[in-house]
């Protein structure tokens, strides 16, 4: 792709560096969507993704879909990991104003304050049912050691806003391998119960480094501790036998129970979070996709996530509801190819980029971490066919699903959530937001064309040891890739923009207050 054309599927033109919407913009919606359904995949990135103008063939239906809704070409995760980027959407505050919203263990607890304002409340206060299906990786219960699997798990993801739960609860590469329904892990048999650690292995159990010759994925680092369904994992873990996952079926058992929900609820208005599984590691994707695509697993587990995707909106249809529901389908983050197994994803990549054209990957702060396929659709409401160069953070999710369902948000929630109901239903409107933060071990602000990254070591927070010029400047319209740092050639904008950052930081929000 040529600079003239990869410039334009940016997006990085006139509108795209406009200034936030007029009032005009901010009208309420001329109708409301009855249903939202957010489909949030796991690693899937900008270049993952056929309509995005990179390798054709692994989203076949996504890459139809797409002309009637809408594909954002400027959105970004507010992290380039999963955990922080969760807690962004779910609560509209960036995660890096709470300490210990990182990576989550598989144990952790809730990282959400039960008590505080959530885009599921503010669904259920709308009139919806509110549905999480998936991945959850927020934490559940009391914590490391506190948290009894066997008996009902309180606090859970039903106590900020869903009313329906089921989930694992954090990744698939991570102990406890089961599933919670509503609180109660599926299918326990209580002569058999559950003990979780991250310390040490139980007496008798397998064990991911010893037993490494009997795994049928192995591991390349880490994911060598507990074994379950022939892989190491993260954690250990004991009992709960007949309640463990096969990673196999992982992508039909949430399909399935996210298709159960939308059918339970067809005659009522209704949220669902289907958080899937695909693309993250393991990658064990069911019997029939092996062999889908020339990269191997990875690359069949992509389309396996976007079959997950067309069985949902088929379901949709053939409920007659996809003309009066918003979906909205994306990412939590940038990929990853080689993520600690030894799934030969690096060396069947050939010329497909993950990240399309992007530098970076999951767990860095640059494009490639964090820019996402964002694809918007509502045949009731929404033009099809076009594409949407707006600024956009996943952290505006609760503020725009808000307006749309026209419930306005408290004084002292969602802090840092803008409402981008305008962009959403009219393409050409300009973005709510002037700027937005994205984190990894850095911070790192976006200002129209402009990209800086704090210095480090200073880690996520900026402050006085840190020196401005000691960042990273990028132009993004005239280098896209980030190959040229401009921090101390352009020492003024390096400096306001730091100085932007440390004002959010002790502002405590972004959204301005009403």
């Amino acid at each position: 792709m040529n600079r003239r054309s990869f410039l334009k599927t940016l997006g990085l033109g006139a509108a795209a560096l406009a200034a936030p919407g007029c009032a005009a913009f901010a009208a309420a919606p001329a109708r409301r969507p009855r249903n939202i359904v957010f489909i949030l995949a796991d690693d899937l990135g900008w270049g993952d993704v056929g309509c995005y103008g990179t390798t054709p063939g692994l989203t076949p239906f996504l890459d139809g879909y797409v002309k009637g809704g809408v594909r954002f070409t400027d959105a970004h995760s507010p992290a380039s990991t999963c955990t922080p980027t969760r807690y962004a959407i779910f609560t509209g505050q960036y995660a890096w104003r709470k300490p210990g919203t990182g990576i989550a263990p598989g144990d952790a607890a809730l990282l959400i304050d039960t008590a505080i304002p959530t885009l599921p409340k503010l669904m259920r206060q709308s009139g919806m049912v509110t549905g999480a299906v998936g991945k959850w990786h927020l934490g559940m219960g009391p914590g490391p050691g506190k948290t009894d699997w066997n008996k009902p798990i309180s606090p859970s993801a039903n106590d900020v806003g869903f009313d329906y739960t089921f989930l694992m609860a954090a990744t698939a590469d991570r102990t406890p391998c089961v599933y919670v329904e509503d609180g109660l892990v599926v299918g326990l048999d209580p002569d058999d119960p559950i003990e979780v650690n991250y310390q040490h292995n139980y007496p008798g159990e397998p064990d991911g480094k010893r037993d490494r010759a009997t795994l049928k994925m192995d591991w390349a680092v880490g994911h060598n501790q507990a074994v379950v369904n022939g892989i190491g994992r993260i954690g250990y873990m004991k009992g709960g036998k007949k309640a463990r996952w096969v990673d196999e079926d992982m992508a039909d058992v949430f399909v399935e129970k996210a298709c159960a929900f939308i059918e339970k609820n067809k005659d009522r208005p209704f949220f669902l979070y289907l958080g899937t599984n695909d693309i993250h590691v393991p990658r064990v994707p069911h019997p029939r996709f092996v062999g889908k695509t020339p990269f191997g697993p990875r690359g069949d587990a992509t389309y396996q996530f976007d079959d997950s995707v067309r069985r949902v909106v088929e379901k949709l249809r053939a409920l007659g509801l996809e003309e009066e529901t918003l979906v909205v389908i994306t990412s939590d983050n940038g990929p990853m190819v080689n993520d600690g197994y030894k799934d030969r994803a690096q060396e069947l990549l050939g010329s497909h980029k993950p990240a399309g054209d992007w530098r970076g990957h999951k767990y860095t702060p640059y494009e490639g971490g964090h820019r996402l396929p964002f694809i918007v659709s509502w045949p009731g409401a929404i033009p099809g066919g076009r594409d949407n160069a707006a600024l956009l953070s996943l952290v505006d999710l609760g503020a725009t699903f808000a307006a749309l369902r026209g419930v306005p948000l408290p004084a002292d929630g969602l802090p840092d959530s803008f409402d981008q109901s305008a962009t959403f239903l009219d393409p050409s409107a300009p973005s709510a937001r002037a700027n937005l933060i994205c984190q990894d071990y850095q911070l790192n602000l976006r200002e129209g064309k402009w990209k800086y990254i704090v210095p480090r070591p200073a880690g996520n927070t900026p402050g006085p040891k840190n020196d401005p010029l000691n960042g990273q400047l990028y132009d993004l319209e005239a280098d896209p890739s980030e190959t040229t740092n401009l921090a101390k050639a352009q020492p003024a904008r390096a400096k306001a923009m730091y100085a932007t950052l440390l004002k959010a930081i002790a502002d405590g929000r972004t959204r301005p207050a009403e």
